[in-house]
């Protein structure tokens, strides 16, 4: 009697319980960790290393961040040593040999995108250039769906019994983006050939996408701060070219821009650069809805 019993416990259990358990997913930064979302649906868990306001540039290998990548089946990171700072050593110190470069478990964006601005030598005296190109891609919502696909297949990959199921999500999703790339193209075509300063070499993407020009840079090389000599130079350059506005990403300091604007009257364009970046860019639409809307708004 106690043994029936006992299978009976056990079945009830297995009948409550999930029949799969959802992929963990570590994605570095949030462009990824909402894609992931849009193609795993609630086959996956995604947890996100970084929010919109922080610099994925420098990040601290906390212990908690380690804990999450041992116990996560598939790592996402933009790659072109965006994250060079920081992930290997989280990636080492976790221990889970299944998320290494070069394993099913590791997954990079920049490796399914022709990336820009590939310098033509390398020398830290230049700032902080990426060998491999610049790797703020996802400004570019093309870019997003070039990384789709093969994320999707990954996921198939390493969840086979959801095949299916993250190729349909797949498809749908394609679908869905097309359609909104031409919505925010046709939006955004009074931007075309619009005159613009950058913070920082975080737009090259965006600029290539809608034919903004940029005429001058906050920062005197990528990733240094800028000094008020740099932004005296500036001020200078857009005496001979004008700009229409000066752009920087939400996590950026508006010292700079605002010291800027207030000797040129320009506007000051704080773009949300990924999902998060501010209470209107809540997902992947809503980032390219609100991006060309501030655009638009900044460009009068």
């Amino acid at each position: 009697m106690r043994t029936f019993m006992h299978l009976l416990v056990a079945l009830a259990a297995s009948a409550a319980a999930p029949a799969w358990a959802a992929l963990n997913v570590l994605a570095t930064v949030p462009e990824w960790g909402a894609l992931a979302e849009e193609l795993g649906g609630d086959k996956v868990k995604v947890y996100v290393a970084t929010t919109a306001l922080q610099d994925p540039h420098h990040i601290d290998a906390k212990p908690s961040l380690i804990a999450r990548a041992r116990s996560a089946d598939l790592v996402i990171a933009t790659g072109a040593e965006l994250e060079v700072g920081w992930l290997p050593l989280v990636l080492q110190q976790s221990g889970n040999p299944a998320i290494r470069a070069g394993k099913p478990g590791y997954f990079e964006a920049a490796a399914q995108v022709s990336l820009l601005e590939k310098p033509v030598r390398l020398d830290r005296a230049d700032g902080d250039v990426h060998p491999g190109g610049n790797p703020h891609m996802q400004t570019d919502p093309r870019n997003i769906a070039r990384v789709a696909g093969p994320l999707a297949m990954r996921l198939a990959e390493l969840d086979p019994p959801n095949a299916e199921y993250y190729q349909q999500r797949s498809q749908a999703f394609a679908a869905k983006w097309t359609a909104a790339i031409t919505k925010w193209e046709q939006q955004a075509a009074p931007l075309k050939g619009v005159p613009i300063v950058a913070h920082h070499k975080a737009f090259p993407y965006l600029e290539a996408w809608l034919g903004l020009r940029q005429v001058a840079s906050l920062e005197p090389k990528p990733g240094v701060e800028p000094t008020t000599a740099h932004l005296s130079e500036v001020l200078a350059t857009l005496q001979r070219q004008p700009a229409r506005m000066i752009i920087r990403a939400a996590y950026q300091s508006d010292r700079a821009s605002q010291w800027l604007a207030e000797r040129t009257k320009i506007n000051v364009v704080a773009l949300p650069f990924t999902v998060g970046g501010d209470d209107q860019a809540k997902d992947l639409y809503s980032l390219f809805d609100d991006t060309i809307k501030r655009l638009l708004k900044g460009a009068q």
